[in-house]
């Protein structure tokens, strides 16, 4: 694999730093105001912050009221935007600022882009203006023309792009803006933005507090950036704006794809930055994935290029959330809701097909380890669903490399669940299979490996044909993902519960199963199951009683292998990203080296063992990283790594 050193030149991964301020301001000081935005400017390029937004009407205070009528007031205004292009041409940065434009006799609440050189790239004005409650914009400003103004804006002496259909372009990023109410109506400008390409939407507010009302607006940029498939960024004005009436409380935030990256603290009269990096090219991704979004219509917009910001400083340290476990909720509270709702998907996926064929008993091989636990929970709970006695035969098939503790704990799981239980040892059978086909016991390679997995699996077929039974499959997604299944082994089955479970939140499930579900012994035995080591147990026990069989000793840590598998699949990541969003992840938990093997070992398996997946059985997806190869990922068994190695 060809993969360049930390210090090598940086490569292009599509990340873009965006900036959120709440700079302290007064009311018609638009000297003060700028000052404040001058001082505000080296912290951002200090950041690395390569476009920052700021509130709406910042450079007056939006709450001047009648004082918009001042021509004096706009001067001043014109005065303060004159000093920030200074500020950003000096600082190298980036941002947009809201003030007061007259265009064509008329007076307009807008926003204009400054890009890194100090040019006004544009103005874009507002378009809907609240006149409900305690907003009564109608009275100062015009609703911004719908289409383009061909004649554009007079800007200190320049004529720029004025108009609500105006799109920003640089690099991967093309830029829409709206203001404040504009997001809160029916039909937001930035949904015809985004439609038109613009991946990156920012807003400049000045939204004022009430009870729930910071809840709501956070939400509504969450779904907002959901909706567009789009990065949204959000600068509302602090409580330096009058007090009259109302109180502001300088909330921004930036939110991508419906997550919130960032936030600022409200309520602070300093200025309050935030800044977060967002994946341009993951949105393109989900874009391009998504069919409804490519079947809008895409509405006409003007594009503004090249808009200059500064380049990404792509050997910082990122500034977003690179969780180790991804399918992994890091609240504890979320995690347990997360999980409760996992298992109702796949009892009741597990249950539908039940009712469909009969009722039949459910035969499971139940090892002592946690995918085949998780299987027979499922399966209890799949029943309880139905109100039917748990109609369950879990067998136990000890072979050469079984231990002591896991026989030990599906005998007596079985047992504290009310299953039906039978221990079928397959040693004899093995050593037989292997004189057969004349392949020496002794000779502990993948033949004497997958022979126990096949054994293992023809003994529960034939007990499903005996009592009238469904084999229930107990393998994860993430030994889908690597092919650590034996074909027509354990990969083998006649509904597969487990399939849309990541190894890495297999374990969750059982602990969420041990503590809300269950109690006493049985959450004992399930807390010992997840506290045992990851393994097949297919080689001869060591002379502690131990199985020398680690799983991750062979095909790498499960926890790098998800985060591989739920950023190539969920975010189309390159190998290079891969890589980098790894390091920043785990690196020194792992070394760079060890995370180059793995890669290589992730993306050299997810290939040559589609042939697995395309002959998978059915199984119930549970999150947004599937692999069923009738529905969420369709490849060819015979596609070429190459590109990717």
């Amino acid at each position: 694999m060809i993969l360049p050193p930390p210090d090598d030149a940086p490569l292009d991964l599509g990340f873009m730093r965006l900036g959120v301020a709440a700079p302290e301001h007064r009311v018609a000081d638009c000297a003060f105001n700028a000052e404040r935005i001058l001082e505000l400017l080296p912290r951002a390029a200090a950041a690395g912050c390569q476009l920052l937004v700021l509130p709406e009407l910042c450079l007056t205070g939006y709450s001047c009221g009648d004082l918009f009528y001042q021509s004096w007031l706009r001067v001043a205004a014109a005065d303060a935007l004159r000093a920030v292009r200074a500020g950003c041409r000096a600082h190298r940065t980036a941002l947009v600022v809201g003030l007061p434009l007259t265009h064509e006799g008329r007076l307009y609440n807008a926003a204009v882009l400054v890009d890194s050189t100090g040019k006004v790239a544009g103005a874009v004005p507002k378009v809907y203006l609240p006149a409900s409650g305690e907003f009564y914009e109608p009275r100062w400003f015009a609703r911004g023309p719908s289409g383009s103004s061909t004649s554009g804006v007079l800007l200190d002496g320049e004529v720029v792009p004025f108009g609500t259909d105006l799109l920003f372009a640089s690099g991967e990023a093309l830029i829409g803006i709206e203001l404040c109410e504009d997001l809160w109506a029916v039909k937001p400008p930035s949904l015809n933005q985004a439609l038109a390409g613009a991946n990156v939407l920012l807003n400049l507010s000045a939204s004022n507090e009430l009870l729930g009302k910071a809840e709501y607006r956070r939400e509504l940029v969450r779904q907002q950036s959901a909706r567009c498939l789009a990065a949204y960024a959000y600068a509302s004005a602090g409580p330096g704006e009058s007090s009259t009436d109302l109180v502001y409380s300088g909330h921004c935030m930036i939110a991508e794809n419906g997550e919130v990256l960032c936030q600022t603290e409200r309520f602070r009269f300093d200025t309050q930055l935030a800044c977060a990096d967002v994946d341009l090219q993951r949105l393109e991704f989900n874009r391009a994935r998504n069919s409804s979004f490519a079947q809008a219509a895409e509405p006409p917009c003007r594009r503004v290029l090249p808009v200059m910001l500064p380049p990404f400083a792509a050997g910082a340290k990122l500034l977003r959330d690179l969780a180790r476990q991804p399918f992994v909720p890091a609240d504890p509270a979320q995690c347990a809701e997360r999980c409760g709702e996992i298992i109702m998907i796949q009892a009741t996926g597990l249950a539908r097909r039940l009712r469909h064929i009969g009722m039949p008993k459910v035969v499971l091989g139940l090892s002592g380890g946690l995918d085949s636990t998780l299987a027979a929970l499922v399966a209890c709970r799949a029943y309880d669903l139905l109100r039917e006695p748990r109609r369950i035969l879990a067998v136990t098939m000890p072979g050469m490399g079984t231990t002591n503790r896991t026989r030990s704990n599906a005998e007596e799981l079985a047992q504290l669940l009310g299953l039906e239980f039978r221990c079928i040892p397959i040693e004899t059978s093995v050593r037989q299979h292997l004189a057969d086909i004349a392949h020496p016991e002794e000779l502990h390679d993948v033949t004497f490996e997958n022979a126990q997995a096949r054994e293992r699996t023809q003994i529960l077929m034939d007990l499903a044909n005996q009592v009238g039974g469904l084999v229930l499959g107990t393998g994860d997604l993430s030994e889908l993902a690597l092919g650590w299944c034996t074909f027509n082994g354990d990969h083998m089955s006649m509904y597969h519960v487990n399939a849309g479970v990541p190894k890495t939140l297999v374990r969750y499930l059982v602990e969420w199963c041990a503590e809300a579900l269950y109690a006493g012994r049985t959450a004992v035995v399930l807390k010992d199951i997840c506290a045992t080591p990851i393994s097949p147990e297919l080689l001869p026990a060591n002379p502690t009683g131990d199985s020398p069989h680690r799983t991750e000793e062979t095909v790498g840590p499960y926890e790098l292998h998800d985060f591989f598998l739920f950023h190539f699949v969920r975010g189309g990541c390159s190998p290079a990203k891969l890589r980098r969003l790894a390091c920043e992840a785990f690196v020194p938990r792992y070394p760079v080296a060890d995370v180059d093997r793995w890669l290589r070992v992730f993306i050299t398996r997810f290939f040559q063992q589609q042939f697995k997946r395309n002959a998978m059985p059915d199984g119930p997806k549970v999150g947004s990283v599937a692999l069923s190869p009738r529905g969420d990922w369709r490849m060819p068994s015979d596609a070429s790594a190459a590109l990717w190695l």
